[in-house]
């Protein structure tokens, strides 16, 4: 069983300003858990159904933080998921860093990228296409979020993200940036250059105009049907998928 004290805890690691207060964040499921065991993240305390235990022990490391056997029920009460019959971890937050880029890397910049679920897949695209920095305005969603380390898969683990304000940080980098616009060159023709910065704008309002002028290629997905716009999580992976055509890691 978990205390009252415990639950109310956890419960308030759900708010962005409890999470910085105590400098910790939640990991829920059985991928995402196992992910983080895996990982150089400091581990608090790890809550598991005691049928998680017995299918996964040879994965849990030996540790000297805490790990509670509880319910699934109760676990489930304490979890943003609507069920959650596997593990619950409270994790030490990473400290702050300005991620630099060398001139043959690849990175990703997301330009107010409000929605969690969003941010999420962005980090498991990155991952999967082998890309491991990425680099938020600082309006975007909390990568601490639990609908972000939910909807990343596990990949939270293995892409470092930093938050700036893109309008100093990027013109002091010496890689291009190519912008994701609903104008611009055909993504599928264009030749990716060596090393660069996929900027990725706002869901809605795409690009902010001040970033406009750091632009050095503007790439268009074409469009074959009606949709006004692609989702800032597709449309990453899309370019991501043709940047990979060319330019391996």
């Amino acid at each position: 069983m978990i205390s009252k004290n415990t639950v109310k805890f956890i419960k308030s690691l759900q708010i962005k300003k409890y999470r910085q207060k105590e400098n910790v964040f939640l990991v829920e499921g059985a991928k995402n858990v196992l992910e983080l065991v895996k990982s150089d993240f400091k581990i608090n305390q790890l809550f598991l159904t005691e049928t998680f235990l017995e299918e996964n022990r040879h994965l849990i490391p030996d540790s000297n933080f805490p790990i509670n056997v509880v319910k699934e029920g109760d676990l489930t009460k304490v979890s943003t998921f609507k069920t959650n019959n596997a593990a619950l971890a409270i994790v030490e937050m990473r400290h702050e860093e300005s991620l630099s880029f060398d001139k043959d890397e690849y990175g990703i910049v997301l330009d107010d990228i409000r929605d969690p679920g969003n941010l999420g897949t962005i980090l498991r695209v990155a991952d999967w296409y082998g890309i491991r920095k990425i680099i938020c305005s600082e309006t975007s969603a909390d990568r601490y979020n639990p609908k972000v380390i939910a909807a990343s898969m596990g990949s939270f683990t293995r892409v470092r993200i930093s938050y700036q304000i893109l309008g100093n940080y990027l013109p002091g980098l010496s890689i291009p940036v190519l912008g994701a616009y609903l104008e611009g060159e055909n993504v599928h023709q264009f030749k990716f250059p060596k090393s660069g910065l996929i900027l990725i704008g706002n869901e809605s309002a795409g690009i902010s105009q001040p970033l406009e002028k750091m632009v050095a290629h503007k790439l268009n997905i074409p469009r074959f049907g009606g949709a006004e716009s692609l989702n800032a999580g597709v449309a990453t992976a899309v370019i991501c998928d043709n940047l990979r055509r060319t330019v391996t890691v």
